[in-house]
């Protein structure tokens, strides 16, 4: 693949200057950067692999009647639950997911059943098991010394292991700590602006993780930087590509990934100036391994693989587009596109504030739509605001 770039160059402290202040700000990664404890926490992906790949190896799933299931209180535990399952060898121990899984099957508040005694609580599931409807469960089980169910869900459930989408990440990224072009991201510097690509992959800063619920990769080409176009000073507008994907081979997500072009990642892990952003989910449905094979893990290669050039095209573009020489056009020009006579007023206000002169062009209208989004409190009007931002840049394209 060729990757143009490149006026850009990296500054004394081995960073590149850029303007976190345009774009979107996206905080998925960083809201499971925080939410991570340290056992969640990798440093490569192949130690992820290792990791649920092994998992997957002491697991086995099957398919049988509900009504088959008996359902248990421990005599070794009167608070826990034991489920004897057709063919087991042992009583299988349901997790606290894969409980709240069985009850909702059963059409039972897994709440409540939580709080009673774990007789009361036999009694009760052991009903709804019986008078189940659907009269199959698709059980997932893992022998980690004593055997665990860790899912259970209904019979078309298309399960794809959190292994198949880490190995996919695996054949377009390596390890996944510079031995390709693709990485766990750097850090911003907000007190210079400088965006470092270099830093030490350790429990506070990897952006691999997975929980015996789910698998989250996150990862970016910040050591070759696209500049597609110029800051209002002169010097280039930098962006870096990256992507994030996640699974729940149990049930507690769908699939998904998303690509888009960031200029900067914080220490928090939140991406700032996000343009282009682009996400697939697909649901764990009866055919859901099929379109994974046939759709998300081609289209994360073909991303991976892709030229920049689309991609700069359509900002220059945008830049060059001028769209409104006077107030009456700017006015004109957000209000027949759905804006409010208040967002109208702030979006202008925000690029005057930031580029020191009124919008002229889509790409300014942009980023002041962006800008005022970043503000909403509320996450529905935000994306509602990014959302129209980027219909704006891609007819501009």
């Amino acid at each position: 693949m060729t990757m143009q770039v490149l006026e850009a160059r990296r500054d004394a402290s081995g960073g590149y200057k850029v303007d976190a202040s345009r774009g979107e700000r996206v905080g998925r990664v960083s809201s499971e950067w925080f939410s991570r404890p340290d056992d969640e926490r990798y440093l490569s992906l192949s130690e992820l692999y290792t990791s649920v790949r092994g998992r997957a190896e002491r697991s086995r799933t099957r398919t049988v009647e509900s009504a088959a299931i008996r359902v248990e209180a421990s005599r070794g535990d009167p608070e826990r639950l034991a489920l004897v399952l057709p063919g087991a060898d042992a009583p299988v121990a349901p997790t606290n997911w894969s409980f709240g899984q069985l009850a909702s099957l059963v059409g039972a508040p897994a709440s409540y059943l939580r709080q009673l005694p774990a007789p009361l609580a036999a009694i009760n599931l052991q009903y709804g098991l019986t008078s189940h409807r659907a009269e199959q469960v698709k059980t997932l089980e893992v022998a980690d010394g004593r055997v665990e169910l860790r899912a259970a869900t209904g019979p078309d459930y298309g399960r794809i292991f959190d292994h198949d989408l880490v190995a996919a990440v695996q054949r377009i990224a390596g390890n996944g700590t510079g031995d390709t072009r693709w990485k766990v991201p750097g850090v911003l510097d907000w007190s210079t602006g400088t965006y470092h690509p270099s830093v030490d992959i350790t429990k506070d800063t990897t952006t691999l993780y997975a929980s015996d619920r789910d698998v989250f990769v996150f990862l970016v080409d910040d050591m070759n930087p696209i500049e597609a176009g110029r800051l209002p000073d002169g010097s280039p507008d930098l962006y870096f590509r990256g992507f994030y994907c996640w699974n729940s081979e149990v049930g507690a997500k769908t699939l998904g990934m998303a690509s888009f072009y960031l200029r900067a990642v914080c220490q928090n892990r939140n991406l700032w100036g996000v343009e282009d952003f682009q996400e697939i989910t697909i649901r764990h449905s009866k055919y859901a391994a099929s379109r994974f094979a046939h759709e998300a893990a081609p289209a994360l290669t073909r991303f991976a693989n892709s030229s920049p050039m689309p991609f700069i095209n359509g900002i220059k573009a945008s830049r060059e587009k001028i769209v409104a020489r006077s107030d009456e056009d700017r006015s004109d020009f957000l209000r027949k596109r759905g804006f409010s006579k208040a967002e109208t007023a702030k979006i202008i206000e925000t690029v005057l504030a930031d580029e020191g002169r009124p919008p002229e062009t889509v790409f300014d209208f942009v980023q002041g739509i962006t800008a005022v989004a970043r503000d909403k409190t509320h996450q529905d009007a935000r994306l509602d605001l990014e959302g129209r931002a980027k219909k704006l840049l891609d007819r501009a394209a």
